[in-house]
């Protein structure tokens, strides 16, 4: 058993040991945001001059021929300028030209004999059906006509836009399979599409119909566009949505792929 005197003594020093004051909680360590224009601009592609964008073409487009054969003639290159309906390239096509001189022959043949029996049936030399065999005969190879005309139509390959040839896969020479018959890519670059991602905040504020002001990055200056689309669905990752203008392009004056800005006006 302790003497009561040390219990005293270690009463006393327990007591003094919890008076002693706690030290102070250090301050929080300071965290550094980005700043506002930084994160507005990595949520919202805004710059100091608006929305940044991108100009594209309005149409691009591979053009082939969908049958097989072999590549007889090749009218374009890359960087041409093609108008609709120009002869870009065509298919060895004998066959097919021959068919279509048959049937017009045909056809040539089958009126000259009805033009003879006309007379014949009037005077009841020749039976009404006898008539109607050599009448459905004509119309029959009109029919066989067409369908010649269209085989020998699917040879030749036609520019289905006003634009430029951006790259051409084969030449003269080459063998086409209908599942694999890209000859050309082609672009329509009036007028321009303008693609922009604004911050999800201007939803209902952009509306078709509406203008904008694009500010091109390469030569400068600003063109005025239309909005085209809005898109109804906002990306929930980025808080974004799309928006394309259409921007008129006369002479190809503006570069498509190039980086631009825009602001729309209310």
């Amino acid at each position: 058993m302790k003497h009561p005197l040390i219990a005293c003594l270690s009463l006393l020093l327990s007591a003094a040991a919890g008076a002693q004051p706690r030290a102070a909680p250090s301050a929080p360590t300071p965290i550094n945001l980005p700043a506002a224009d930084a994160l507005s601009g990595a949520l919202g592609g805004r710059s100091a001059g608006g929305s940044d964008c991108l100009i594209e073409p309005s149409v691009l487009v591979n053009v082939g021929s969908p049958v097989d054969g072999v590549l007889k003639a090749v009218n374009a290159d890359r960087g041409d300028s093609v108008s609709k309906g120009q002869l870009l390239a065509q298919l060895q096509s004998g066959v097919e030209a021959a068919a279509v001189s048959l049937s017009q022959a045909r056809i040539e043949f089958g009126k000259r004999k009805t033009e003879r029996n006309e007379a014949l049936f009037l005077k009841q030399l020749i039976s009404a059906q006898e008539k109607d065999e050599m009448e459905t005969e004509t119309r029959i190879h009109e029919e066989e006509l067409k369908r010649d005309e269209e085989n020998l139509k699917l040879r030749s390959i036609v520019s289905p836009i006003n634009g430029v040839v951006v790259e051409r896969k084969l030449v003269a020479g080459d063998l086409i399979r209908a599942e694999k018959s890209v000859v050309f890519k082609l672009a329509q670059l009036d007028p321009l599409n303008v693609e922009v991602v604004v911050p999800a905040e201007q939803f209902g504020s952009i509306r078709v119909g509406m203008m904008g002001r694009v500010s091109l990055a390469l030569g400068g200056g600003t063109q005025p566009a239309r909005v085209v689309v809005v898109d109804r669905l906002i990306d929930a990752a980025s808080g974004t949505f799309g928006v394309r203008l259409q921007l008129p392009n006369p002479g190809y004056r503006i570069p498509a792929g190039s980086r631009c800005s825009v602001r729309f006006k209310a």
